[in-house]
């Protein structure tokens, strides 16, 4: 048994917050909405395909904010983003913390932690 991947990653959005996701996640960051399955669509939320992930916001009737916890997109262009970030008003936190790699911290609207990171050689080995 090996694990191959990373099939999706999951953040929670208060209820009717999907206009404000999509405007956000489809509008702003460029992701393609995707229809979710029938069995799954009256719980709320949407659910997103881009940059080599699928993101799917799932309704939390107790809605709190992930500050923490967060997933991390690889940009090709990160200034180019943070500019346009901070166009539509979205608060950007710089991070240089790690040598060799460009990245930076956003929220979405719900207070969820975002990263965006542009690739480059992180001079990380395998741990075995």
């Amino acid at each position: 048994m090996r694990l191959t991947g990373v099939d999706h990653v999951q953040l929670a959005i208060p209820p009717n917050g999907e206009r404000t996701a999509r405007a956000f996640y489809g509008g702003l960051l460029g992701l393609r909405e995707v229809a979710k399955p029938a069995a799954l669509a009256s719980r709320g939320g949407c659910w997103f395909v881009g940059l080599g992930i699928h993101l799917h916001l799932g309704v939390a009737d107790d809605f709190q904010p992930a500050r923490k916890a967060h997933p991390a997109f690889c940009v090709a262009n990160l200034s180019v983003l943070r500019r346009r970030l901070k166009e539509a008003g979205v608060p950007v936190l710089e991070d240089e913390s790690v040598p060799n790699v460009r990245r930076f911290y956003a929220s979405d609207p719900f207070g969820n932690r975002l990263e965006f990171i542009e690739e480059a050689d992180r001079g990380f080995t395998e741990r075995r």
